[in-house]
């Protein structure tokens, strides 16, 4: 399967593919994910509602919908308006990455515990690795201090979001150069904890290339 792309004025930023399951013995999940091109950049994030079922489904639903509508805002406006809306909903915890092509950076921060890996192509690079920071809390009930960190990202990066559903250590099992879909599904397959919901989002920043 090929795949998928994000463009911003005919310029694909990134190749993504994604890898989600929900708790055995259900039929909906309340993780899920967002890539959204907007001018210059491109908005990616992986939203998971606490619980399971319909209303964990129904707040994730609820913080994905206003963080594409407004994808072009700065990362702290985002999630303060999601705190706002989320206030009579079980709530989320997530991580969200907003990728500047024009300025070669990423914003990221994360409030509960969406774990996000930035894997450097460049392997010379110190460090090869960079982890969110995330801060506790829950958007909807109780947001933390809000600091977003900047990076730097170049060509070939391959950013990694794993809800909790999935064990720690799930990037032992990758190659970094195999297509992202095909990434995500092996991480699920092989780190999927199976009491929870689980979603992998798998990202490599290609540049503003045409």
């Amino acid at each position: 399967m090929a795949a998928k792309t994000a463009t911003t004025r005919g310029s694909k930023l990134v190749e993504w593919g994604v890898a989600a399951r929900p708790k055995p013995g259900l039929t909906v999940s309340g993780d899920m994910h967002l890539v959204k091109p907007f001018t210059n950049g491109v908005l990616l994030a992986v939203v998971d509602g606490l619980g399971h079922g319909d209303e964990a489904t129904a707040a994730a639903k609820a913080a994905v919908e206003i963080l594409e509508k407004y994808a072009n805002e700065p990362i702290t406006s985002l999630y303060k308006r999601c705190h706002e809306a989320l206030t009579h909903t079980r709530g989320v915890v997530m991580t969200v990455a907003s990728v500047d092509a024009a300025r070669a950076t990423i914003t990221w921060l994360g409030v509960g515990n969406v774990e996000d890996i930035l894997l450097r192509a460049d392997t010379k690079m110190s460090p090869a690795t960079e982890s969110v920071i995330l801060r506790g809390g829950v958007v909807g009930y109780r947001l933390p201090s809000l600091h977003a960190s900047v990076i730097p990202i170049m060509p070939g990066d391959l950013l990694l979001f794993a809800t909790d559903g999935i064990r720690s250590g799930f990037t032992d099992s990758i190659n970094p150069g195999d297509p992202p879909k095909q990434i995500a599904d092996r991480i699920l397959d092989k780190h999927f904890k199976g009491s929870d919901d689980g979603l992998v989002l798998v990202v490599r920043y290609l540049g503003a290339r045409t």
